[in-house]
């Protein structure tokens, strides 16, 4: 994240990271990997901390920052620092989610849930702790005199939204369901309303979000389904009408991007997502490298390789349903971890922080309340100069009144400078 050349040794001292520069050393004490000498042996629930300790020390860009492993001990001389903060082992345990291999507690959905996770716990899903982590890095070092500089980083806003449907359902079918399945009469009515008055497809929001995502000069990102299996919970497929290759074309010559939306079953069934991308990519008449699983149905321990073995170089998964924030402790993209391989792999995660969803049907937000969430994540995000990722469906502008406007107050934030 530094930008910084290193070069990586192995030492005797196996107590520690030392880093050495201009004449200087700075020392960070482990607190992990040495409780764990065996391959994969931290993969227990006793290795998560129960609790998470706060901490305060000058170099901390926040009033105090919470520390997943190690204590308080900071010891500053004229060229040497000693810091009981194991840093390294705190962000691996952030950005590689090995949390969620350890701990198998799962939703509805085999999902796992925000409000299992250290970071919620510990009250700092809100926070991006591996940024600070970092910042807090750098600023010991250049105390400690190093004339090196970093590399420079901006804040970037992305907007993607999944294609869950490409059309207004069937009316009977919505309205039975209402009627029979949510027994809301109000629910149906409002669903035939907006049909009347929207005319034949009212999720056709793409112009409207394009246009948006023009005006600051943005790239929007929609990602497809190409599942047939005609379960529940995987869509209508739409590859196939002449509506959905109109929309491609427009995206394209606008200079938006597409990407994939793997199915609802295709999280832990690699030959499911290899038949649906080829399917898609059949269609498209060209290759799709990034994209989020459907549903956000993920499993660390396989998903990951999936997503590598098929050649995709971005994912965007990687976010809680029902809670919005850091699921890996930053918003910016990484070169992701295979805790069960033991590998660093091709694939980069783009964690994503802010979904439309969450905020309206697990928060309750009203819609003031969702500009105002955004605010916060957006001055985050310019502050530590990262990336901020954003998912909006189509469809939602459909059956949610109102979210036009709020979709466009959020963008006018930025305009705004936060």
């Amino acid at each position: 994240m530094l930008g910084l050349p290193y070069s990586l040794l192995p030492g005797k001292d196996a107590t520690g990271y030392h880093i050495y520069f201009d004449g200087a050393e700075l020392f960070f004490k482990d607190c992990f990997f040495g409780r764990f000498p065996g391959p994969l042996s931290y993969l227990t629930r006793e290795a998560i901390p129960a609790n998470v300790t706060y901490l305060k020390n000058r170099f901390m860009t926040e009033q105090n920052l919470p520390v997943i492993y190690g204590c308080d001990d900071l010891v500053c001389e004229d060229k040497k620092m000693t810091c009981g903060i194991d840093l390294f082992g705190s962000v691996f345990f952030m950005l590689t989610r090995w949390e969620e291999i350890a701990h198998q507690v799962r939703d509805f959905h085999d999902r796992f849930p925000a409000k299992e996770s250290l970071a919620f716990r510990g009250g700092f899903l809100n926070r991006p702790v591996v940024n600070e982590y970092v910042e807090m890095l750098w600023n010991m070092m250049v105390h400690l005199g190093y004339r090196g500089e970093r590399k420079f980083r901006a804040f970037k806003l992305v907007l993607t939204h999944d294609v869950d449907h490409l059309d207004y359902p069937a009316t009977g079918r919505i309205l039975l369901g209402d009627l029979l399945k949510y027994r809301n009469i109000h629910l149906a009515r409002r669903h035939f309303l907006r049909y009347l008055q929207t005319g034949s497809n009212p999720f056709d929001y793409f112009d409207f979000l394009m246009s948006r995502s023009e005006k600051l000069g943005l790239q929007s990102r929609f990602y497809f389904l190409a599942s047939q299996s005609g379960l529940p919970y995987d869509c209508r497929f739409y590859l196939d009408q002449e509506r959905f290759r109109d929309l491609v074309a427009r995206i394209c010559r606008r200079g938006h991007l597409i990407g994939f939306h793997p199915g609802y079953y295709t999280y832990n069934d690699e030959a499911r997502w290899q038949a649906e991308k080829s399917r898609l990519e059949q269609t498209l008449g060209c290759t799709v490298t990034e994209g989020r699983q459907h549903y956000l149905r993920f499993d660390v321990a396989q998903t990951f390789m999936i997503w590598e073995n098929q050649g995709m170089e971005t994912d965007s998964s990687l976010c809680y349903v029902d809670l919005e924030g850091f699921r890996c402790g930053t918003g910016d993209t990484f070169p992701v971890f295979d805790c069960m391989g033991r590998k660093q792999l091709r694939l980069r995660e783009r964690p994503l922080i802010i979904m439309d969803g969450t905020l309206k049907k697990f928060r309750e937000y009203d819609p003031e309340t969702m500009v105002d969430c955004f605010r916060v994540y957006l001055q985050l995000a310019r502050k530590y100069r990262m990336m901020l990722t954003l998912l909006f469906h189509n469809s939602f502008y459909g059956e949610w009144e109102g979210y036009d406007v709020v979709y466009g107050n959020m963008l006018d934030t930025c305009g705004q400078g936060g």
